[in-house]
């Protein structure tokens, strides 16, 4: 039997700007978003930016525009729009209606590629759930529009029934996947505290998609980990020992890449999973320097950072990508930074020497208990923490004072409180 291939769907891009000041950013973001449509396995067809003011509250386009999008898809044969901005349900319907063709947001697209990449149990529940809430809002006038699509993007992920279901079954299903969600975070929970009773102290990597994570994340930790030009290839974190060459051990995390506009659901989703950047003693921020934007990606890290919750931890910015420029980048930064080609291995024994350094200048105040008969850990600690005070006690011998983070690790499991000693304050 001959092998049936679905033929691939052509994507009009829309994008959208208030002025004209505005126009080179937006063709930069829709430049973003035909990557993100061709990892979506969809071929762009053309692209289009609406200058507006405001945007319309039926359309967000106007009407001439709108016009223009029908005569593209007409032209080029295409089958989906996708705008690269978040609809409300209800211009979904009136675009659909009017276009008498799918309508894709940039949030949904995202989805659609995540619920592609996603792996383990529980990324695909993490992605099934944003499908689900993002759905949910927007069942209503659907059906006919949807029911003709017959896959293609946004019809990935909870299933091609969805259409199917009602709200109810929607809730319930949305109720289900939180509590195992919740199960699999216990479990995570209990694996990174195993992790912390390990005598290493943990890094995690960050970065825009598409930034070189999983490439420098092979070349320290010579992992072989799956390595794609496609964005969000990486998913599931993954974590792997590194030794360096002072011989301390530490634990890598190699994170899920973010991007500007990432759907908030999203964000929601993988919180467990994103909280092994939480719990990190140091990140290691990898922005590809070769794109003539990377200081707008960047910020856009710290924003998806801040959102989660990361906000005071010990950074050092890795520009990746030097193979790709003709001269010496030019950054302004006032962050502890590095130039590394991760592909090529250039730079990687100055970052090494970074880490080692900041990971044994960061120090934090921990209160501590030493079993009675571990005096071998209490000399080490003499010799290597700032001890406030030692207090002799039935239980164990209890111990305040200042460690480095990677000591943190190395007395992990003996820890019972822990407060960061911000750089101004240490001695």
């Amino acid at each position: 039997m001959e092998e049936t291939r679905r033929p691939v769907e052509r994507a009009i891009l829309v994008g959208f700007c208030r002025d004209s000041r505005l126009r080179k950013t937006e063709e930069e973001s829709l430049e973003e978003l035909a990557e993100l449509t061709t990892s979506a396995g969809a071929e762009v067809a053309d692209a289009l930016i609406q200058e507006r003011p405001s945007p319309d509250p039926a359309y967000l386009v106007g009407r001439g525009k709108l016009d223009e999008i029908r005569e593209s898809l007409l032209l080029e044969q295409a089958s989906v729009v996708i705008f690269n901005e978040d609809l409300s349900p209800a211009q979904l319907r009136n675009l659909e209606k009017h276009l008498d063709a799918k309508v894709v947001d940039r949030g949904e697209l995202i989805l659609d590629i995540f619920a592609q990449r996603a792996r383990s149990r529980e990324g695909k529940l993490q992605v099934e759930l944003a499908q689900l809430e993002y759905l949910l809002p927007r069942l209503t006038g659907r059906g006919v529009e949807l029911s003709r699509l017959g896959g293609g993007i946004g019809t990935r992920g909870p299933g091609e029934t969805r259409l199917e279901v009602d709200r109810r079954t929607i809730r319930t299903r949305i109720s289900r996947i939180k509590k195992e969600l919740d199960k699999l975070e216990q479990r995570r929970g209990l694996q990174r505290q195993k992790r912390q009773g390990i005598p290493m102290p943990t890094v995690s990597l960050v970065g825009y998609t598409n930034a070189g994570k999983s490439t420098l994340f092979n070349q320290l930790t010579e992992a072989g980990t799956f390595v794609s030009r496609r964005m969000f290839a990486t998913l599931d974190p993954l974590v792997r020992k590194v030794t360096l060459r002072s011989g301390q051990e530490m634990l890598l995390t190699d994170t899920v890449g973010f991007i500007r506009k990432l759907p908030h659901s999203l964000v929601a989703a993988f919180h467990a999973t994103l909280e092994e950047t939480l719990e990190a003693d140091l990140l290691l921020h990898v922005i590809d320097v070769s794109q003539e934007n990377h200081r707008v990606l960047r910020q856009a890290v710290y924003d998806v950072l801040h959102e989660i919750g990361v906000t005071d931890a010990r950074v050092i910015e890795v520009y990746n990508k030097t193979d790709q420029l003709q001269e010496a980048p030019l950054v302004e930064t006032e962050a502890d930074h590095v130039f590394v080609s991760a592909l090529r291995g250039e730079g990687l024994g100055e970052l090494r020497e970074r880490m080692q350094n900041v990971l044994n200048e960061s120090y934090e105040t921990v209160e501590m208990l030493l079993p009675l008969e571990r005096g071998d850990l209490l000399a080490q600690l003499r010799e290597r923490a700032r001890i406030a005070s030692e207090e002799y006690r039935e239980d164990g011998i209890r111990i305040v004072g200042e460690v480095t983070a990677a000591d943190v690790g190395r007395f992990g499991q003996f820890i019972r409180q822990r407060h960061h000693v911000p750089s101004s304050n240490r001695r």
